[in-house]
């Protein structure tokens, strides 16, 4: 007897997308291979990549048509836009930020690593008060 094994389905980008809009996420096509989700005022931007996951940019806070990065400033974190602007990050920000990574890596079905699991991460830090260190 022979035992055949069934070829493993891999989603397309497209199916991906639909899994999360599933999950209450808004996606914003940015062209081909491309998409902006957003969900509750955060927003990630996923690339697709032929033959692998998908990659996921930071996500963060929604700032006009900018996505604001967390950084850790010692003293409170923040969210910073790349056009400077800066934002204080307010503790329910911080909780659905953490909500919006866990579940649109539950979405894209992207492995949700223990570190990452446990709390928001930054993205950058700035509390050593040093000059010009940070560049």
């Amino acid at each position: 007897m022979f035992f055949r094994r069934e070829k493993p389905h891999y989603d397309t980008f497209e199916e991906r997308l639909g899994k999360l809009k599933a999950l209450g996420f808004e996606i914003q096509s940015l062209g081909r291979g491309r998409a902006r989700v957003v969900r509750n005022g955060i927003a990630a931007t996923i690339t697709d990549v032929p033959g692998k996951d998908p990659h996921i940019d930071k996500a963060g806070l929604l700032m006009g048509d900018e996505i604001g990065l967390l950084v850790n400033g010692g003293y409170q974190m923040f969210f910073v836009s790349p056009a400077g602007r800066r934002r204080p990050a307010l503790a329910d920000q911080l909780m659905t930020l953490h909500e919006f990574e866990e579940d649109l890596k539950e979405g894209l079905g992207l492995v949700s690593l223990y570190n990452q699991g446990l709390g928001t991460t930054s993205d950058l830090h700035l509390y050593d008060r040093v000059k010009g260190r940070e560049h």
